[in-house]
């Protein structure tokens, strides 16, 4: 056989082995998350529903998803294991205290110091508006005229005599 003919089946092995690899890894990744969780730790099931453990037996979890209300999840369940912070963020709206605070609009990065620029009105006076209503009057005038002058049955460029 030559080595041409087997190059496709080589690539191909080769490429199911890499993806089956990387799967394997992320298997592995999120059973390692699912057993480090502790009681009293947030989490996230992969049906994007938020709790807090109350209790890991072997292949479930005891998970509090309201203040009394109890519910039993596989451990496979559990999308993500949250930190306390990011938590109390999601859940409760609950920011940490040394966040920054972001204003909700632009105020702020304007120096309110600054004197007052004079600001430019960019549109016509009312003088200059009236004259240009009053100069396009005038023209839409003059071509009405001209249409009446000319003679109906007389053929201009543009005009056909199809019925």
């Amino acid at each position: 056989m030559n080595i041409v003919t087997l190059l496709p089946f080589i690539v191909l092995i080769g490429a199911m082995f890499l993806m089956t690899r990387s799967a394997k890894n992320k298997q592995r990744q999120a059973a390692q998350m699912r057993n480090e969780m502790q009681p009293g730790t947030g989490v996230r099931t992969i049906g994007g529903m938020y709790a807090t453990v109350k209790e890991i037996n072997e292949d479930t979890v005891l998970l509090e998803v309201a203040p009394g209300v109890h519910a039993i999840y596989a451990k496979n369940a559990i999308g993500a294991v949250l930190e306390d912070a990011e938590y109390n963020r999601i859940v409760h709206g609950l920011e940490p205290e040394d966040a920054p605070v972001v204003p909700d609009d632009a105020s702020s990065l304007t120096d309110a110091d600054a004197p007052a620029e004079k600001k430019i009105d960019l549109g016509k006076d009312a003088a200059t508006a009236a004259a240009d209503e009053a100069g396009k009057a005038d023209k839409a005038d003059e071509k009405s005229a001209e249409a009446e002058a000319q003679p109906k049955d007389v053929k201009r460029d543009g005009d056909t005599d199809a019925k």
